[in-house]
């Protein structure tokens, strides 16, 4: 009963140990940051990045969709009481493309008065966004060097999310009123958000590492010992199955042959009569030969299969002549 008690106790530590590791890291004091490369005075509480696959725009009286397979922007609108496409705008122009990852398709779309912005995105390292006109006609476009996957557009500001090889990236644009030289070449404002790694933050939660230590302590000796009992048991089950191949070695062994009574004198006659033919069989086993060896020579007339001249090759022939 003390070894189960021992063993329940270096249970629970173990379990007070693994909790403590898994905490999460301390939250940020009210009104702090949660980190100094996101500035959140940026933005306001009720923002909301979406990522818009169809959208209606009043001013144009029309739809605008994404189509994914075709990397296009369609704009549909009511045609004789039937909805039909009237424009289009296809987000990568590469015909055929087989590097899958490079290619820029569509993300979300949003309206903008009389325009449409598009945002278009990679899955390795570039997007883009896009305005656009009435007739699907490119008006401006501002490049990001990371993929892009949301945008949100409010008080003349256009906010862009997306994710970075450490994090994530919010990138603020200015929309001045219609000018589209200011949106492609203006400044931009990027905020980069690193996540923190699996190791770092088992390092604010346990900065000494004596609760890593605990565990992978524990873990070596668990193993140890399931090693053990499965050698253990291994070695055991090896002698128990040899020592049934020796029993049941013992048992297959021929009876042995039961003696002659010397009172039965038809019985010596049968057994003398097998050992007679025995020997008679093993006599018979070799015949008798003599010890005379003959030794003839064959003398083999001549013939053309075995003359030499045709043997020869004919250059040689030639050569003697």
């Amino acid at each position: 009963m003390n070894t189960f008690n021992r063993m329940l106790i270096a249970g629970l530590l173990a379990l007070t140990m693994l909790t403590a590791t898994a905490q999460p890291a301390a939250q940020p004091a009210e009104g702090e940051a949660p980190h100094p490369g996101c500035p959140m005075h940026a933005l306001t509480p009720s923002v909301d990045f979406a990522s818009v696959k169809i959208c209606y725009a009043p001013d144009l009286g029309a739809f605008v969709a994404i189509d994914s397979v075709e990397c296009a922007v369609h704009m549909v609108k009511m045609v004789e009481g039937r909805l039909d496409t009237v424009g289009s705008y296809h987000t990568d122009v590469t015909y055929k493309r087989h590097d899958l990852k490079n290619i820029l398709r569509p993300v979300s779309v949003s309206a903008m008065g009389p325009y449409v912005l598009v945002l278009a995105s990679a899955v390795n390292d570039s997007a883009y966004i896009a305005i656009l006109d009435g007739e699907m006609k490119e008006l401006a476009r501002r490049p990001f060097q990371s993929p892009m996957y949301a945008m949100h557009r409010e008080h003349g500001v256009l906010m862009v999310a997306g994710r970075n090889p450490y994090g994530y990236d919010i990138n603020i644009l200015p929309l001045r009123g219609l000018d589209f030289e200011a949106f492609a070449r203006g400044e931009i404002l990027t905020h980069h958000y690193r996540v923190a790694k699996q190791a770092e933050k088992i390092k604010q939660s346990d900065p000494v590492g004596i609760g890593l230590t605990a565990v992978a302590v524990a873990v070596v000796f668990l193993a140890l010992v399931c090693i053990a009992l499965i050698l253990s048991g291994s070695g055991k089950l090896m002698m128990g199955m040899e020592e049934r191949q020796k029993a049941s070695g013992k048992e297959k062994k021929s009876p042995a042959i039961k003696p002659v009574s010397k009172g039965s004198s038809s019985e010596d006659e049968v057994v003398a009569a097998i050992t007679a033919a025995i020997h008679l069989y093993n006599e018979e086993l070799h015949d008798e030969e003599t010890a005379v060896i003959t030794i003839q020579k064959v003398e083999r007339e001549w013939t053309p299969w075995n003359a030499k001249f045709y043997n020869m090759n004919q250059y040689f022939n030639n050569i003697k002549r």
